[in-house]
């Protein structure tokens, strides 16, 4: 059991540093797409707010497959839809297959992100390892996105053309659809996680419905979702359009590089901070330490937009906010997993993840839409703000018990 369990960890964690990783490079794109195709920052918004909610519509779906078909099968098919994505967008030459490509990744992301592999270690991990072994596998895709978010701002750089180095992503996250196969479950382990009575999809849904917390949990993660989106789309073209650089050690960072970086960074620490906050789900209540991030993220946003801007404040801002950056994950999946069990769990979070999704559609696309509208993005870092208060608040209100279902069965 040991061993499968590490061997989901570590394989899960690796497709996801890759395929979370490339998808947060595409930022580094927006400047340089609308430069060579002459359009405005909201069709790439647009494109990436549409992969971003194709990943969350279908996350519930790929789950449910995932349940009935098998983890790793449906991983690798979405592995196989992502990398062909990403191959249609490098080749594009207009709007329509800009989209196309990104739509694929989506529903590529849908079948082999968090939802299916999240899932398989929640069932795998022993229940007092489950938080921090999600942890782990969350901090994969902050990995991913600290080496390859300036692996392809460097290739850009190098390459001199966004075409080839979205191909050179492509030839990268290959590497997913093998990677699956260390993610195969028994039917036994499944029977096992299903507990001493199992219940259809249909009924896990409907007693999920009737759980306010999971709304609670459901509406809270939507900010989630705005908030890493806008950051992780904007935030190179914010530092490029203050022409922001820095000198280190004789090196110059060019506003381009500084913005991957920034990315980069994020994901660096949010490597210590997914497992940080996987940690403390297993010592203190989910809810409460929810509330705690959601309120640090208002004030690392608050100060950012206040203080002086420069090329410090960009990599301060992103090392704070990596600390904070995917940590609702593994606090999220883990309260589903423990007010409903695991049975239906990468269901039921995949139901969440939509939210999570909506809100990154929101902020993907309206921070574009607003940019163009505006010529800035001063109302985005605001909304920012205000949202991580209302959320913060959100998540006390949660109670955090097992559903009446897993409690009798528990005194039984």
């Amino acid at each position: 059991m040991q061993r499968n369990y590490w061997a989901a960890v570590i394989c899960g964690g690796i497709i996801l540093t890759i395929g979370i990783g490339a998808r947060q490079s595409f930022g580094i794109f927006q400047k340089p797409i609308a430069a060579d195709l002459q359009v405005g920052r909201e069709l790439w918004s647009f494109c990436n707010a549409l992969a971003l909610l194709l990943m969350g519509f279908l996350a519930p779906f790929a789950g449910n497959i995932a349940e009935r078909f098998g983890s790793a099968r449906t991983i690798a098919g979405g592995g196989v839809l992502y990398v062909l994505g990403i191959v249609v967008v490098g080749l594009s030459q207009s709007a329509a297959p800009l989209i196309l490509g990104n739509a694929l990744t989506g529903i590529g992301m849908a079948a082999a992100g968090f939802g299916p592999i999240l899932g398989v270690v929640g069932r795998a991990a022993p229940p007092m390892k489950r938080s921090l072994a999600l942890g782990i596998a969350t901090a994969g895709g902050s990995f991913g996105q600290f080496a390859i978010v300036p692996f392809a701002s460097i290739s850009l750089k190098l390459l001199g053309d966004w075409h080839n180095t979205m191909l050179l992503l492509a030839a990268v996250s290959v590497i997913m659809i093998p990677l699956a196969m260390g993610l195969r479950e028994t039917r036994s382990s499944l029977s096992a996680a299903a507990g001493p009575r199992k219940i259809s999809s249909g009924e896990a849904l409907r007693e999920a419905r009737d759980t306010p917390s999971f709304w609670l949990l459901t509406i809270g993660f939507f900010v989630c979702g705005f908030h890493v989106a806008f950051v992780g789309l904007h935030l190179p073209s914010y530092i490029g359009d203050k022409q922001v650089s820095l000198d280190i050690l004789g090196y110059h960072f060019t506003p381009l590089e500084l913005g991957g970086w920034a990315i980069g960074a994020v994901g660096l620490f949010n490597i210590a901070g997914a497992i940080l906050w996987g940690w403390l789900g297993g010592r203190y209540q989910r809810k409460n330490m929810l509330a705690l991030l959601y309120l640090l993220r208002a004030l690392v946003f608050l100060l950012f937009i206040v203080l002086p801007l420069s090329g410090a404040s960009v990599l301060i801002f992103a090392a704070a906010l990596g600390f904070l950056w995917l940590g609702t994950i593994p606090l999220t999946s883990g309260l589903v997993g423990f007010i409903f069990g695991p049975a239906h769990m990468a269901m039921l979070y995949g139901v969440v993840f939509f939210s999570h999704q909506l809100g990154s559609f929101l902020g993907s696309w309206g921070g574009g839409k607003l940019f163009d509208l505006t010529g800035n993005y001063d109302a985005m870092w605001w909304i920012s703000v205000a949202l991580g208060l209302i959320t913060a608040a959100m998540h006390l209100a949660i109670r955090e018990r097992p559903v009446p279902r897993l409690t009798a069965a528990a005194m039984a």
